[in-house]
């Protein structure tokens, strides 16, 4: 009962839980004070205070993020966002994690609360791809070290993986995954090095691949690709 209400958004679990003790909520016509009461949310009909309360429908979207937007309701520079990209009645939806203004590729956005939290929390370290351009050349020698980990501006930065997929003196395009997924984390690893990353695009999280969404362009996750997502937790 006290996830259906978190999930209707009527309160939170805890808060949902003291309305049953005080006697506010009531399945099919009838007082529920009893913690954990079981319900079917497509046949019972669930009020608080006399109000009838709806299931939410949960929304789980995959995103192609573009350069040049923020994943910020609101910008104070005024600049796009992208809940602009996605249908305005969906208005309940979050960013799981972010990327950055300049950075494009995966993003997930959802309105289950406890989905996002077990994607973003670093106990459960999530692994995500990037492919990052780089100006200048990388060796493998770096990619050593930032697999091993380094400590930049006072935190340790460490890919789980990475390899060069192809690299000049002038230009280097790397793939790398990581676990915890810092802040900028995947530029200040080159810029440790003295490198500056060109282009950087998210191409994975967990099992799902960005594939051939195009920029600025949505699809919803199906049931299969929710459960692996959760599952590998």
């Amino acid at each position: 009962m006290q996830k259906f209400l978190a999930d209707a958004g009527v309160a939170s679990r805890r808060t949902g839980e003291q309305f049953i003790l005080e006697g506010r909520v009531a399945v099919n016509g009838q007082t529920v004070r009893l913690l954990g009461t079981k319900i079917d949310p497509d046949h019972d009909q669930v009020a608080v205070d006399g109000k009838f309360v709806r299931a939410k429908k949960l929304l789980y979207i995959a995103l192609n993020k573009p350069v040049g937007c923020v994943c910020s309701r609101k910008d104070e520079l005024d600049r796009p966002t992208i809940y602009e990209l996605v249908p305005r009645e969906w208005d309940t939806v979050q960013t799981v994690g972010r990327l950055d203004f300049n950075s494009e590729g995966l993003i997930f956005l959802t309105n289950d609360g406890q989905f996002a939290l077990r994607l973003t929390h670093p106990r459960y370290g999530v692994r995500k791809k990037y492919l990052a351009t780089v100006e200048g050349e990388v060796t493998p020698a770096m990619l050593h070290l930032f697999k091993r980990g380094i400590f930049h501006e006072g935190e340790r930065l460490q890919a789980l993986a990475a390899k060069i997929i192809s690299g000049t003196r002038d230009k280097s395009v790397v793939e790398l995954e990581l676990g915890e997924g810092r802040n900028r984390e995947v530029r200040r690893l080159f810029e440790s090095q003295a490198l500056t990353v060109k282009k950087l695009q998210r191409i994975q999280i967990g099992k799902i691949r960005l594939g051939e969404l195009k920029p600025g362009k949505w699809r919803t996750l199906n049931a299969v690709e929710i459960k692996t997502l959760i599952s590998d937790l």
